[in-house]
């Protein structure tokens, strides 16, 4: 299980040999040299032993690329906090309170990597041996990796989906016990309309038709009461579990009931939200009321700022006032001067109309807008950013997927809708059939998951991504959560996001892991995590964050600033893993993705 022992004196154990070169300094530059030399002679040396694992010398050097980052002097001036000084004073017994055992960690973790002592990154070691040649040697592998399957399969069947007979069985009780609690019958229930006139506003009634918690109840109630965005659709009410202790329905409930730490900090920001929490800093990005634009060709347009539910880590948690907030559709002026600024710039090709929900609007007052979008000539593809076929999916009528496909013009325009499945749990048949119309008329369907610690598991993510392809939707972009202090409880390390990408979403059919993982940036939009050129560690805090510089996509194009962010202390994560019974053990190799 998970070792805790964590501290200076381990430290200084295990990195003796690093420590020496520094007690004898005088000055930090000196420091900066040595360390630098250390670290580049141990590389050097891992490149010579020819009969290392291929694995153990990727350790090696990543390792000591990360080490060498933390020894610069622009990295502790674009941080704020000096490694190398820290290290001095610990190599010279100075003492350092304000380290914490997960700043040790990561120490002891990259010193272990640069002295190949660490643990092959991987779940396991594989099973098939790739040197062999011939028919034999091929049906070896083969049966390896009908071995190396079943082991993947035990872990893709933890986590049970919406489908499963028991899930069917379970949410029939639940949707009788929501509409007998509303006063609804079957027929309603089919009604995308009464679902939205009759949206759980008030957390008390909402626990009358779910078994929630006495915290879940308690900050949902001082969320309603400090004005923070609350709401949960019928449809979605039903899909929370009468005994949310066995687990099933953790993501799903994460989803909408606001944790207290959240609703404290938006609570403090009341008067204030606009501007502490935008994040992404949309004013800075929109060139006119309801248009955000960070990319040559395409642009993101907002005309219609509510949602029937309300997701507590919303990107845009500081616009967004209730579900279907009155005046929440941009006025008819708004909407002119934002089409006349799409039909002036013809650089941009494809527009994602998103919010707020777009879906959540008429058929008729959707119509008009996507009519206007389609009927500028440049505009080649049209995004629709919705989560109405997971958080009310009778919102997808025959009638909404004609009308959605008669913008398509094969050659010419193309339609596709952007949705965001977060679990398998929330895969139902009503979602499969939603997507079906959709596809029935030409309209492909992607899914953009966020990878919140509450979906963060072992092969939790590889199990979505198995059961949406099967569902006609296709894996799009796997996004880390923001760095926003409000929703700190949501984060995962980046390096688990690089971990799953690497590791178990490697050992699944190339159609099923499409999708891109990315960070977005503050004014700059998404960055893409796969591509080590575009940020560096430079950076550990006392309290074992890793401080990473990014560099925005433009870097090759235009003149830009980085962007500096502190991570989430990956001993902090290991930690709430144990508590929900996890093995941190199952997860060691998180330490060496950077």
């Amino acid at each position: 299980m998970l070792d805790l022992d964590y501290d200076a004196e381990r430290f200084r154990r295990e990195a003796e040999p690093l420590l020496s070169h520094l007690s004898q300094c005088t000055n930090l530059g000196a420091v900066r040299r040595r360390l630098f030399a250390y670290i580049t002679r141990k590389h050097l040396a891992a490149g010579r032993q020819v009969t290392r694992e291929v694995g153990g010398r990727v350790v090696i050097r990543d390792s000591a690329r990360a080490l060498r980052s933390l020894t610069l002097a622009r990295s502790a001036a674009l941080s704020g906090f000096s490694v190398p000084q820290a290290l001095w004073d610990l190599a010279r017994g100075v003492p350092r309170p304000d380290l914490s055992p997960a700043f040790y960690a990561e120490l002891i973790y990259l010193v272990r990597g640069l002295e190949g002592k660490a643990p092959l990154r991987g779940l396991r070691k594989s099973p098939v041996d790739i040197a062999g040649r011939g028919r034999l040697a091929a049906r070896a592998r083969s049966e390896a990796m009908d071995r190396l399957w079943e082991w993947v399969q035990e872990r893709l069947a933890r986590y049970p989906d919406g489908l499963s007979p028991e899930a069917v069985e379970r949410r029939a009780a639940r949707r009788a016990r929501v509409l007998s609690l509303l006063g609804g019958c079957e027929t309603d229930w089919s009604s995308w309309e009464w679902h939205v006139r009759h949206i759980f506003l008030d957390p008390g009634l909402l626990a009358q038709a779910a078994n929630l918690r006495a915290q879940e109840l308690q900050a949902a109630r001082l969320a309603v009461e400090h004005r923070v965005p609350f709401g949960v659709t019928p449809y979605y009410a039903a899909l929370f579990d009468d005994d949310p202790e066995a687990g099933r329905d953790r993501a799903i409930r994460a989803q909408v009931l606001p944790p207290a730490d959240y609703v404290a900090e938006m609570a403090a920001l009341r008067d204030d939200r606009a501007r502490r929490l935008d994040f992404m800093r949309e004013r800075d990005t929109s060139p006119v009321d309801l248009i955000t634009r960070r990319y040559p060709a395409i642009a993101v347009f907002k005309p219609f700022n509510a949602c029937p539910q309300i997701c507590v880590y919303c990107q845009r948690n500081w616009q967004i006032e209730e579900p279907m907030a009155p005046g929440a559709l941009a006025s008819r002026a708004r909407l002119e001067t934002a089409f006349r600024w799409f039909q002036a710039h013809p650089a941009v090709r494809e527009v994602l109309v998103t919010g707020g929900d777009p879906l959540a609007l008429s058929d008729e007052l959707l119509g008009r807008i996507l009519d206007r979008l389609a009927a500028i000539s440049h505009i080649d593809l049209i995004r629709i950013g919705s989560r109405v076929p997971v958080t009310m999916p009778m919102r997808i009528t025959e009638a909404l997927a004609a009308q959605l496909a008669r913008l398509r013009v094969p050659g010419r325009r193309e339609l596709c809708l952007m949705t965001h499945v977060e679990h398998p749990y929330e895969v139902t048949p009503e979602l499969v059939a939603a997507v079906a119309r959709l596809r029935a008329h030409g309209i492909e369907v992607y899914n953009q998951l966020v990878y919140t610690f509450y979906v963060s598991r072992r092969f939790e993510v590889a199990a979505l991504r198995m059961l949406l392809r099967r569902c006609g939707i296709a894996p799009y972009y796997t996004f880390a959560p923001k760095g926003k202090s409000e929703t700190a409880r949501y984060r995962v390390p980046l390096a688990r996001v690089l971990q799953e990408q690497q590791e178990e979403a490697r050992l699944l059919p190339g159609t099923r892991r499409t999708d891109e993982a990315v960070y977005n940036l503050p004014g700059l939009g998404k960055h893409y995590l796969r591509a080590r050129q575009n940020r560096e560690l430079i950076s550990i805090r006392p309290d074992g964050s890793r401080v990473y510089e990014f560099h925005p996509w433009e870097k090759n194009v235009v003149r830009c600033k980085s962007y500096v962010g502190d991570d989430v202390p990956i001993l902090d994560y290991l930690l709430r893993l144990a508590e929900l019974g996890e093995n941190p053990d199952d997860y060691a190799g998180i330490w060496h993705y950077y």
